[in-house]
């Protein structure tokens, strides 16, 4: 727990100050006086002024994001001798150069940190598929348990390596956000017997990539021997005499290929409320054994499921993806510019109804997944703050009241008629802005909430 709140205190104190940084160096590029460089809000925990005529640098009670306050007439009074100063005497271009420095700051940031990701190296599952879910594309395709994803290309044409189990679920999920297929290069586990394959994935016609998406194209978990590990004492498997390290070879007569199909075989052993039981045959030490498993029936998300209370299956392989200065840098631009486009499409596809709400995430989901990353090294902590920052860019920029886009939506009225927004219109749309503001925020933590629950 001190992880994650840690990770999460750090994670929005990296993407604040920079995220002011921008429109602070900005501003004072342009000339304008800044008053205050605050990160968080309320009760002020430290601050330092180097002269009483210098900018103030603070630390507020409350981290959820941050300000630069500047010298500006539309708020106080200013002396005729720094009016020159004032952020509401600059041109619109000045102004709008400031606004916009804030989300550029978050976007530069993500490039720098997904190419030091790709510079330190991560270790990712080797794209060596388990079975494909039943009556999934992939099946259909004739992917089996064990092929080894080597490249993808969207035309047969061109190809590209695929580096990792995690880049083979990224250009799945492109494809189906573009609504395209996808040819895969593929070959056994030793790299013998190359073929390609086509997934129609255009054929599922949808605008968003969840679990149900990923069962309906069928990409499993990476391959993984089907070895049991630790073994709960009083739980079921250790009542069927199954041990850590025990191979499972059959299960009611039918051979299991990976570890996902032997989880498979146990989540789906519940029938009207009950567990049926299982004949196992399994290897011990190079000799067959057969056992009787009765898996325990828990509830998970509303549906009764079986459980054997062990670890099942053995660590999959991994490769560790690293790169050089350079083509991280290119790849650090290309993963920002390709993140940033999809969630501008996935925001789009939520306004218009074509995508789930259940898509928002709040500050729970952020702290979760911020101890998550942290714990599992720091090119995967890099990676996720990237990601993070990208959002904030992204989202700073919607043309909304009270955010950095709707001041630039305002700029782009001044631009046209030559006259700034009025007053009452002002007023208008920053009422409006708040309460859209509020309910979106209600919304991502509501979502976060559920998902804790698992109601989603």
């Amino acid at each position: 727990m001190l992880v994650t709140v840690l990770s999460f205190l750090l994670t929005l104190g990296v993407l604040v100050v920079v995220h002011e940084w921008g429109h602070f160096r900005v501003a004072r590029a342009c000339g304008v006086k800044v008053l205050r460089f605050s990160v968080g809000f309320g009760r002020v925990l430290w601050r330092r002024q180097r002269d009483p005529g210098s900018t103030e640098f603070v630390v507020c009670a409350l981290p959820l994001g941050g300000y630069v306050r500047m010298l500006d007439e539309r708020e106080g009074e200013v002396a005729p001798t720094l009016r020159e100063q004032a952020f509401n005497r600059k041109p619109l271009a000045a102004r709008a150069a400031i606004v916009v420095a804030g989300p550029l700051a978050n976007l530069l940031l993500a490039v720098l940190l997904y190419a030091a990701a790709s510079l330190i190296g991560i270790v990712e599952p080797k794209a060596v598929l388990s079975t494909p879910a039943p009556a999934s594309l992939m099946q259909a395709a004739g992917l089996q348990g064990g092929d080894w994803v080597r490249a993808w290309s969207s035309d047969g044409q061109a190809w590209e390596d695929v580096q990792s189990m995690t880049d083979l679920r990224w250009q799945m999920t492109r494809a189906v956000l573009r609504g395209e297929d996808l040819e895969l290069m593929v070959s056994d586990r030793d790299g013998r017997g190359r073929r390609s394959v086509r997934l129609p994935l255009a054929r599922l016609a949808t605008q968003e990539v969840d679990a149900s998406t990923l069962k309906a194209i069928g990409l499993t978990p990476a391959f993984s021997e089907p070895v049991l590990g630790e073994i709960k004492a009083g739980g079921a498997a250790a009542a069927a005499g199954l041990r850590k390290g025990d191979r499972v070879l059959a299960i009611d007569g039918a051979p299991v290929a990976d570890a996902y199909s032997v989880r498979e075989r146990i989540l789906d052993s519940v029938r009207e409320g009950r567990a049926a039981v299982q004949h196992w045959r399994i290897e011990r030490a190079g000799q067959p054994l057969e056992l009787t498993v009765q898996p325990r029936v828990i509830e998970e998300g509303g549906r009764a499921i079986g459980r054997i209370e062990a670890y099942v299956g053995a660590a999959p392989q991994t490769v560790t993806v690293r790169q050089d200065p350079l083509p991280a840098l290119a790849e650090g631009a290309r993963r920002t510019w390709e993140v940033s486009t999809m969630t501008l499409r996935m925001l789009g596809r939520m306004v218009i109804g074509q995508a789930s709400i259940r898509n928002l995430s709040g500050p729970l989901t952020i702290a979760d997944v911020a101890g998550q990353s942290v714990q599992q090294g720091l090119s995967y902590y890099l990676s996720f703050l990237a990601l993070v920052s990208v959002s904030l860019g992204v989202l700073n920029l919607l043309p909304l009241p009270m955010l950095d886009g709707g001041h630039l939506m305002y700029y782009a009225f001044e631009a046209v008629t030559g006259r700034p927004v009025s007053e009452l219109w002002l007023a208008r749309l920053q009422r409006g802005g708040i309460a859209l503001l509020l309910m979106m925020m209600s919304v991502a933590l509501f979502n976060d909430v559920a998902r804790l629950l698992g109601l989603h």
